[in-house]
């Protein structure tokens, strides 16, 4: 089994930045993809960002691209979202998702495929 669980969660003012670390426990080397998605009361989780570990391949909703980068370090088990330029609809909980196997394109974004999630934070952006 996998084990996820995000920090970095916290408050920050429109235009701000923050990061969020993934740290992953357990069979890690089943972590064949690293994703985020966020979720705000009442509505579905949606995604956010996707990273493949097989071809290094990144994947960004259009609602994030261009101010969100998702990355890893893989020798520390850790998935890191950077998000900047941060806006009052980015408000949500956000939770880290990882695939034992591999996604490609659109299919990266079906949070079906994902085997693993963490608990989540709460990332609060004031206007």
């Amino acid at each position: 089994q996998v084990q996820l669980a995000e920090s970095g969660g916290g408050l920050v003012q429109t235009g701000g930045s923050l990061r969020l670390p993934c740290a992953a426990s357990g069979r890690t080397f089943r972590l064949g993809v690293v994703g985020w998605f966020r979720q705000t009361p009442g509505k579905e989780r949606e995604f956010v960002a996707a990273l493949a570990r097989r071809d290094g391949n990144t994947y960004y909703a259009d609602s994030v691209k261009g101010r969100f980068t998702i990355s890893r370090e893989s020798d520390k088990n850790t998935g890191y979202l950077q998000m900047d330029n941060l806006k009052p609809e980015d408000t949500a909980v956000y939770y880290c998702a990882a695939i034992d196997g591999h996604c490609s394109g659109y299919g990266c974004r079906d949070r079906r495929l994902y085997n693993w999630w963490g608990q989540g934070t709460q990332v609060t952006v004031s206007s």
